[in-house]
């Protein structure tokens, strides 16, 4: 099995801890990682953007001059593209940008970004995370500790408010739950910050 050092809250190794090759030791797909990120930020879209055609703008229904004899150029209404106050052409309509996975290929990442983070040096496991109050600079001093002060992504086994109110103002770190861990936040981070009970629910959920 894999394994990687176990460090306490002052950033000091106090031993190791195994990993299961399933999910740290899994061969890497590239191209799943690309399309889970690419739809975890296709689903960030509102797609709510919306124009109208020369078919929904206001006004326009009468013939602008006649035929023919005027030496202009044919034209019926004023409403057309090439008019000001006109409609615009192939308008953008409300539409969803969600990008469909298939549970398989969702697995095949996850466990694809894990071993890359593995394999990098990435992944700091902690025997635990509790702190007195629940206050920023605590976690900031944590963080810094154990070398994970740029980007850092604290995974928890289950809500723990003392740690979320204590990172919100962190804007380098984000927290993450177990059942809510996305590609892109792993990918996106520069350190995984996870507890043993953390890493033990990863490995229970996703193996």
């Amino acid at each position: 099995m894999a394994k990687t050092a176990l460090y306490n809250m002052e950033g000091k190794t106090i031993g190791e801890v195994e990993l299961s090759d399933e999910i740290f030791a899994a061969p890497i797909n590239e191209a799943a990682m690309h399309l889970m990120v690419r739809s975890y930020l296709a689903a960030q879209r509102q797609g709510t953007q919306s124009s109208l055609t020369r078919g929904e703008v206001r006004g326009g229904g009468r013939k602008i001059y006649r035929q023919k004899g005027t030496g202009n150029a044919r034209h019926h209404g004023n409403r057309a593209p090439q008019f000001k106050h006109g409609g615009v052409v192939f308008a953008p309509k409300p539409r969803d940008y969600d990008l469909a996975v298939n549970k398989k290929v969702r697995r095949l990442a996850f466990k694809s970004a894990m071993t890359t983070k593995l394999n990098a040096g990435e992944i700091i496991v902690v025997d635990k995370l509790e702190l007195k109050d629940a206050k920023t600079k605590l976690m900031a001093e944590t963080l810094k500790k154990l070398q994970a002060e740029k980007k850092a992504l604290v995974i928890l086994p289950e809500r723990e408010e003392s740690i979320i109110r204590a990172t919100a103002n962190l804007p380098q770190a984000k927290v993450s739950y177990v059942n809510t861990l996305n590609v892109y936040d792993i990918l996106n981070a520069d350190k995984l910050v996870m507890t043993v009970a953390a890493k033990e629910s990863v490995e229970e959920v996703y193996a």
